[in-house]
């Protein structure tokens, strides 16, 4: 069976700058399971940091917003499966595709969910508790109920739209970070205790979180460098606005070091990943990218959310004053911090091994392809929201095509 799959993205992948980057390669990587055909098309431009898509032999192409030449394009290229980069595509490419392929198999990749991240920043900002009956959830979930298919990467998640929002669980697939597994020949080549100094966070800097966050690592800075006087702390991330750069602090030890290269390198370096997050959505690919490089982590429950909480690597400490000792506790104690590297692995090979996940998104999408009106069955709420729901977006799309011309 030769399927022709064609992902839609938000951006072009980014793997050095953020998470969702290296999660976009994983997701293409499981798609090769089902096809060599793979296509990603993208409205945005692209940037030095944009990967090469052709060298993962993905065939790529340059497509215009609320533009009917997408029309010509997709009726040009005949896909059997479409995969959206989240809900926004969805919103601004679904319609057009189900006018012309009205039994293409649809695949919502959610990365995070968006409504959970943005009602969190709206009650962190107002201290206010978070409500989620917003229109951004209703935007959101209504991408959700018309894709025949979501990938969810949270398991907190995942239970928030079964257990509480009542999606139908065969519109979902929980699938997280892919990982190798981390054998013992491996962990025994990273540096040990005594090999590493200094505390690190990183974080790409258009997720407002990850500037919060750095501004909570200011604040209790102070009390750190106390405990800790022969520390720094350095803060890596990609596109560091001069909110972010003047916080550079050479004198004290706060030093902002702009974008990691090579993130696996830079982590080998450090003793402990400090990360005190206030609010987010999703898995922290920071923590996934510690743990593979033996480097504990001390976060906030937010930060460790989706992944297992109990023997975390690390610690999770929910005021300045837990967060101080914490870290403290890690930077000092070569047994605490043994103990939390090893959890961390335990961690990457039991939860998000390739061993436990690799195929698992082939499964569900053939599934799906092989009897679509069966897997529909049912799906009222899909129905109604195509019979009735993308109107609104359809109509402005092709409102504001007719004003560019």
């Amino acid at each position: 069976m030769k399927l022709r799959v064609l992902i839609i993205g938000l951006v072009w992948p980014e793997p050095t700058s953020s998470a969702a980057g290296w999660r976009m390669l994983q997701l293409i990587d499981e798609l090769k399971k089902i096809s060599n055909d793979i296509h990603f098309a993208c409205a945005a431009s692209k940037s030095v940091c944009s990967h090469p898509l052709d060298e993962l032999n993905v065939i790529t192409h340059d497509i215009v917003l609320n533009d009917s030449s997408f029309n010509d394009f997709i009726a040009d290229l005949l896909p059997d499966v479409v995969v959206y980069d989240r809900f926004i595509t969805e919103e601004q490419f679904s319609w057009r595709v189900k006018q012309l392929f009205p039994n293409i198999v649809s695949v919502l990749d959610t990365e995070d969910l968006h409504f959970v991240r943005r009602t969190r920043t709206t009650a962190f900002k107002t201290n206010a508790e978070i409500n989620y009956d917003t229109p951004d959830t209703f935007r959101e979930l209504s991408s959700i109920y018309r894709s025949d298919l979501s990938i969810i990467i949270s398991k907190f998640e995942y239970d928030l739209l079964i257990n509480h929002l009542n999606i139908p669980s065969k519109q979902l697939l929980y699938l997280p970070f892919i990982e190798s597994e981390i054998s013992n020949e491996t962990k025994e080549k990273l540096p040990d205790f005594n090999s590493r100094k200094d505390l690190m966070f990183i974080g790409n800097y258009i997720h407002e979180p990850n500037y919060q966050t750095v501004l909570q690592l200011k604040k209790i800075w102070t009390s750190i460098k106390k405990r800790l006087p022969n520390t720094q702390i350095h803060i890596y991330g990609a596109y560091a606005s001069q909110k972010v750069l003047q916080l550079n602090n050479a004198n004290d030890g706060f030093i902002i070091k702009g974008k990691a290269d090579d993130v696996n390198e830079i982590m080998k370096q450090y003793r402990v990943l400090v990360a005190p997050i206030p609010f987010g959505a999703g898995l922290k690919g920071k923590f996934i990218d510690g743990f593979r490089n033996g480097l504990p982590n001390v976060t906030s429950k937010i930060g460790a959310e989706g992944m297992s909480a109990e023997n975390w690597g690390g610690f999770i400490a929910e005021n300045g004053t837990d967060f101080v000792e914490a870290v403290c506790k890690l930077y000092e104690d070569e047994t605490e911090w043994n103990r939390a590297v090893a959890n961390g692995f335990d961690i990457l090979n039991n939860q998000f091994s390739e061993r436990i996940w690799s195929g698992i998104l082939k499964h569900a999408v053939l599934k799906i392809y092989e009897n679509i009106e069966l897997h529909r069955n049912n799906l009222f709420i899909q129905k109604i929201l195509w019979q009735n729901g993308l109107q609104a977006v359809k109509y402005m799309s092709l409102w504001i095509e007719q004003k560019n011309k």
